[in-house]
């Protein structure tokens, strides 16, 4: 019997087979892959945290390795990111941000030292080349956070970004160009930041200051 190739339900049969053999396909490597791209993913999550600690021009091993050298500790805030982390004596902690952009989600993570900015660094999932996106390719702005004090009094959060800066003490000037973008990263830092402040610093406290801490009571008690 001679299959008749022009009928409609050869058409559907074939078109069928060929959309299953392929989905297979597509999910097969998919699950091959999967493992591969979730350690690129979490390499850049590595590397995006070195950055806001001004370490960055490293590869993959080196970063691997920066990594585990800096960073002793993360705990995680109902889904926000900190990270404690020592270097050259001091001890910083790294908080992840998200927020909203023009165009769509942005993200990135603060380092602190104290209440003072020791680095910073910001990514965006769709923001305009050579404007909105300036937040993540320019290092030059990114560095303009260093050194700008965080809170002030009643533990407001002061760090701002801006398009007049008035109080170069706290406040970065937005990125030319893209005012509504740079609003984001305000927001961003403003929510992120305030809701650090306000959880409970005892659960917040890194392990080695909290045994310090403890340490010091104990002395205290004793005499």
């Amino acid at each position: 019997m001679k299959l008749n190739t022009n009928s409609n339900a050869y058409i559907i049969i074939y078109s069928a087979i060929l959309v299953v053999i392929v989905a297979f396909l597509l999910a097969f490597v998919y699950q091959a892959l999967k493992p591969m791209q979730d350690a690129n993913v979490a390499l850049d999550v590595k590397k995006q945290i070195l950055y806001s600690l001004n370490i960055r021009d490293l590869d993959g091993a080196e970063a691997e390795a920066k990594y585990k050298e800096v960073v002793y500790d993360e705990r995680d805030l109902d889904g926000q990111k900190i990270y404690f982390c020592s270097i050259d004596g001091k001890e910083i902690e790294v908080v992840s941000l998200k927020g909203m952009g023009l165009w769509g989600g942005i993200s990135g993570y603060i380092a602190l030292d104290n209440d003072i900015v020791y680095g910073a660094y910001f990514n965006h999932e769709s923001e305009t080349a050579g404007l909105g996106a300036e937040i993540k390719d320019s290092q030059v702005w990114q560095e303009k956070f260093i050194g700008k004090k965080v809170y002030g009094d009643k533990g407001k959060v002061i760090l701002s970004v801006v398009k007049k800066v008035e109080n170069p003490e706290s406040q970065v000037d937005c990125v030319t160009g893209a005012t509504l973008t740079s609003n984001g990263v305000d927001a961003m830092i403003k929510a992120g930041l305030s809701r650090i402040l306000n959880y409970n610093i005892c659960k917040l406290k890194s392990p080695k200051a909290a045994k310090d801490s403890t340490d010091v009571e104990s002395k205290a008690e004793e005499e």
